[in-house]
């Protein structure tokens, strides 16, 4: 397994960078575009979660992203240093909401834990760590 790590500032205009890296990444992983897009997509809004509700706005912190690369999958580590923020705890959404019940938010979290095959969050020493796998499809 190769690893290979990424360290910028928590700004909006660095997850472009971050998503081009984690892009490679799954290509080195062997995963499909549509694999590829996924993890682009769930990076995406979990870095703009990071910086938006952790930290509170940009150029407070740094978003350290670690990719784990084999030839079945690809792991990506988000870490950062904001207050705990435990995703599992995130309620998902209503089975068939009513517009009454739509909220604005609080789907990223559900859509992140769709497009990938495992969200994990682990919280320690002041550093919040969001693992994010995706599993190279047997198709591929």
């Amino acid at each position: 397994m190769s690893e290979s790590r990424l360290i910028v500032p928590a700004r909006y205009d660095r997850i472009k960078q971050i998503c081009a890296f984690v892009v490679e990444a799954a290509e080195m992983a062997g995963l499909d575009d549509a694999a590829a897009f996924h993890c682009q997509l769930a990076v995406d809004e979990a870095c703009t979660n990071i910086i938006e509700h952790g930290y509170e706005g940009e150029d407070k912190g740094q978003i350290e992203i670690v990719c784990h690369t084999s030839p079945e999958l690809l792991k990506i580590d988000l870490r950062d240093q904001a207050p705990p923020f435990d995703v599992s705890q995130v309620p998902g959404p209503p089975p068939n909401p009513g517009l009454e019940d739509m909220r604005v938010g609080g789907l990223g979290v559900h859509f992140v834990k769709t497009v990938m095959d495992e969200v994990v969050y682990t919280h320690e020493n002041g550093t919040n760590s969001l693992l994010l796998v995706k599993r190279r499809s047997a198709a591929g």
